[in-house]
């Protein structure tokens, strides 16, 4: 059966969530919010994907959706499958849209919200869920849907098909553990920057009483204030449970060396973002700080803003984080998910993608189990963020026990929206915007 896609539609997509402190840390105040994509096709199945973004943010990627909307519709899933570097190029280097990244930012965020409802359209017409999707994909396919461009220094496409092969060995038995123990999480939900010390307090002390033993917590304030909280946290969880910072980029390079040497008090997991994103050397240093602070117990974790694969390779090869945070829809879809996740198996980094906001808990369990099933194939240091806002608005929201997701039933990425949330949320002339 051929499947065309006849249709893109774009909502504006906005939760007003900053007024209770929802989301709030050093750097960021706003109202999550979704470029959620919709793709029409003339066999019946529909395809759902978005890019997360902030308030007033998302009026610019709606428009960047619109502008690449013409490289999607009119295409058969049969044409994208059969040159799938091509489709993704198509979009990723639209010959008067790249200036504007390139590979980076908006039109990046925009590539990344298309290619993930192509995915969701290719998983349902097959009728399997996203992880499953892509673990059954042959090496060949995975492969040839990976841009090695500027980075075969780092990957080839014959180490990657390497990866990939060796996967399958113990696929069954790996996949029978998820099943009956679930996949391992960690939540930010108890340390928002802008919750009082006894909200933090209560809220951490219900998450150690559901099961959680991996908890983080946003830091970049004053530092005594953020040691304050970091210790009310510890004291809840004790010193065998996990405790995970994020500065969200907020620190000059000393100035995180400065902090951290404070805060290792708390035994920290990792500091996540302490500084500028695209920092490579700057990370790198403070890697090598933290690593001799601790005696090896702190690690750098970094990746939800990374722009694209090749800011992810030289991370990896600056030795600059030790833990790699992909996100779903920053870079452009699961294409470039793909060669991430693969770059970080080469170099032996976990991967514990970023989540929260909108629908990236929905998306990233899918990337985080194929990771597991045929990339990186082990547990050790890997753990899928949890975030307990807006899953309602989810026709196949995540599912928890006991601080661990559960696999994912439906057919599909699980990305797509409730009509009725849709309505409610759309700006500007949902109900709750009037």
């Amino acid at each position: 059966m051929t499947v065309t896609i006849t249709s893109v539609e774009v909502h504006d997509v906005r939760f007003p969530t900053a007024a209770r402190g929802d989301g709030s840390d050093a750097i960021n105040r706003g109202d999550y919010s979704a470029t959620y994509v919709e793709l029409g096709t003339d066999a019946g199945p529909t395809g759902a994907g978005f890019t997360f973004t902030n308030g007033r943010g998302n009026e610019i990627t709606c428009a960047a959706v619109r502008a690449l909307a013409h490289h999607v519709q009119g295409r058969t899933i049969e044409e994208i499958t059969a040159e799938p570097v091509a489709f993704w190029r198509s979009l990723s280097a639209d010959v008067q849209l790249r200036w504007l990244g390139p590979e980076k930012g908006v039109i990046h965020m925009a590539t990344g919200a298309l290619v993930n409802a192509v995915w969701d359209l290719r998983a349902t017409v097959a009728g399997k869920p996203m992880w499953r999707f892509l673990a059954d994909l042959p090496t060949d396919d995975l492969v040839a849907s990976v841009d090695f461009k500027h980075i075969t220094d780092a990957l080839t496409p014959d180490e990657a098909a390497a990866i990939l092969d060796k996967g399958r060995d113990g696929l069954a038995d790996r996949l029978a553990t998820l099943d009956r123990d679930g996949f391992p999480s960690y939540t930010t939900s108890v340390g928002w920057l802008g919750y009082p010390d006894d909200k933090v307090r209560a809220l951490t002390r219900q998450a150690y009483a559901d099961g959680w033993r991996a908890m983080k917590m946003k830091v970049g304030g004053p530092l005594a204030d953020d040691l304050r909280r970091a210790r009310i946290i510890r004291e809840e969880i004790g010193p065998d449970a996990l405790l995970m910072m994020d500065a969200n980029q907020v620190w000059d390079v000393d100035e995180a060396i400065t902090a951290m040497t404070a805060l290792a008090e708390v035994d920290p997991y990792w500091i996540e973002e302490p500084t500028h994103a695209d920092d490579i050397l700057g990370h790198a240093r403070i890697a090598r700080a933290v690593t001799e602070l601790t005696a090896g117990r702190c690690r750098v974790a970094t990746g939800e803003v990374a722009a694209n694969r090749v800011i992810f390779k030289q991370l990896l090869q600056a030795e600059a984080i030790g833990v790699m945070q992909v996100d779903a829809c920053r870079v452009g879809g699961v294409n470039e998910v793909l060669a991430e996740l693969l770059l970080a198996a080469k170099f032996g980094v976990p991967v514990c993608p970023h989540a929260g906001g909108v629908g990236l808990c929905e998306y990233v369990q899918h990337l985080a189990i194929f990771d597991y099933l045929r990339v990186g194939t082990g547990l050790d240091g890997r753990m899928i963020e949890y975030v307990d806002h807006l899953h309602e608005h989810f026709v196949d929201p995540v599912r928890t026990r006991g601080g661990r997701y559960l696999l994912p039933e439906r057919p599909g990425y699980s990305a797509t929206m409730k009509p009725a949330s849709i309505a409610e949320f759309r700006f500007p002339d949902g109900p709750a915007w009037r």
